[in-house]
């Protein structure tokens, strides 16, 4: 997911978010025979692999919006295969470019809010946005009462009580990590009962905003590859470069997910984005190792039943579940010959050498803004590891150094999120400076 865009001041958030809530529509999701997607971060890694989910469903699935940061070519390539009634570029430089590229009739937007924009078309958005900068796009969607198709957990984790106060006014959030979809999956025998459904509305039911964890759950255990360096002492790690931190064992992704899952950062915003989805305690969410990748999540009910999802890594079957639920697509993603299944290993996370996940917890157990700040301060020293400024074990320092420095505000606007997130990225260009090799 290299399509990565900056984050959008405040001024223009709210004139997304405010254009968003005026065109809302009445109503809930509605349940077409093809239900029309907007693909936000198209042509990044998870965008790329929905457009494929997309073109091998057209009968259940059609594309009505694409929308990218800078990517003109990739941009203009899927408008041509896809057809959408409209295409947006985060980049205004680049309108004229993309305008004489796409197909005749198709609807160009431009500008830092053209995204958030087209997350009002169609009734599933998914945004596949980088990091913060997917902030707009989540709120947006929310505010036109649309399913979310959430792969940015980062917008979740830096502004969630901005986003379940959007959520609890008619939104709804199904998540694209496998992690989380295999939990919404495991959970999802509340959809035929009269239970209230975590974090989103039952039919006829009202929304409840911020979940409650269902009582008869134990335990959400959300699993981790390790990424590549799992085993290894911090020793061992003094001298990694970037191809090192990038050569993921199991799963292909963007830059900035792959180095966060190197750090176990990415299971740290997972552990807060599965607080946020379904109400579960921090003490009562386990991440526990797990290098085959095979079971994706956990759910631990209350009389000692563990439900799992079990599939090969593909990303695109929780894309598709996501867009298509509560029905399923029919090609088949990920499916496991059981045959050949010989392993499945389990082992504790290590919470010294990998600092990021237990900076995580640590974060999400403060609440408030202090997750603003932790995601800030990662996105910072994340792009100062990408371009060698700072070494892997550095990327730890810098985040710790901005919790220590940070001092806990309420988040009661958009605009309280947006300002916590800038001094949080004040804080750790700072403490970046200070470790500078470039």
């Amino acid at each position: 997911m290299s399509d990565q865009q900056a984050p959008m001041p405040a001024s223009g958030l709210a004139a997304a978010v405010a254009a968003a809530a005026a065109t809302r529509p009445e109503g809930a999701l509605a349940a077409p025979s093809v239900r029309s997607v907007s693909i936000v971060g198209s042509t990044g890694s998870i965008g790329v692999q929905a457009v494929d989910v997309v073109s091998a469903e057209p009968e259940r699935l059609r594309v009505v919006a694409l929308g990218a940061n800078r990517s003109v070519a990739a941009l203009a390539e899927q408008a041509r295969a896809l057809r959408p009634e409209v295409v947006a570029i985060a980049d205004e430089t680049l309108a004229g470019e993309l305008a004489a590229a796409v197909p005749k009739g198709t609807e160009v937007l431009a500008g830092p809010a053209s995204l958030a924009l087209i997350a009002g078309r169609g009734d599933v958005v998914l945004n596949a946005v980088v990091g913060f900068a997917g902030l707009p796009v989540t709120l947006a969607a929310l505010e036109h009462g649309r399913r979310l198709a959430l792969a940015n957990k980062e917008s979740l984790v830096a502004a969630a009580p901005v986003v379940q106060a959007a959520r609890a006014r008619g939104g709804e959030i199904v998540p694209v990590d496998s992690e989380h979809c295999a939990i919404h999956q495991c959970l999802g025998e509340r959809r035929h009962t009269g239970t209230d459904w975590p974090g989103n509305p039952t039919p006829g039911g009202r929304h409840s905003g911020a979940p409650a964890s269902p009582a008869d759950v134990d335990r959400l255990i959300v699993t981790a590859s390790g990424g590549p360096f799992r085993g290894r002492r911090a020793e061992d790690l003094i001298g990694v470069g970037v191809e090192d931190a990038l050569a993921h064992p199991t799963w292909k992704m963007g830059p900035k997910i792959t180095i966060d899952s190197s750090t176990l950062m990415n299971k740290g915003l997972e552990v807060l984005e599965a607080h946020e989805l379904f109400g579960v305690d921090y003490d009562d969410i386990e991440v526990v190792v797990h290098p085959q990748s095979i079971i994706h999540s956990m759910v631990e009910f209350s009389d000692g039943t563990t439900l799992a999802q079990l599939s090969h890594p593909d990303m695109r079957l929780p894309i598709a579940y996501a867009l298509t639920y509560p029905e399923r697509v029919t090609r088949r993603f990920g499916a496991i010959d059981w045959r050949e299944l010989s392993q499945l290993d389990f082992e504790s996370p290590d919470l010294e050498t990998f600092a990021c996940l237990r900076l995580a917890y640590a974060a999400g157990r403060e609440g408030g803004s202090a997750p603003t700040f932790l995601n800030a301060a990662n996105e910072v020293a994340v792009a100062a590891f990408l371009e060698r400024r700072i070494s892997w074990l550095e990327i730890a320092t810098v985040v710790e150094a901005v919790l220590e420095s940070h001092d806990q505000r309420p988040l009661r606007s958009t605009e309280d999120v947006l300002a916590a997130d800038a001094e949080a990225r004040r804080l750790a260009a700072r403490a970046v400076a200070g470790r500078d090799r470039g």
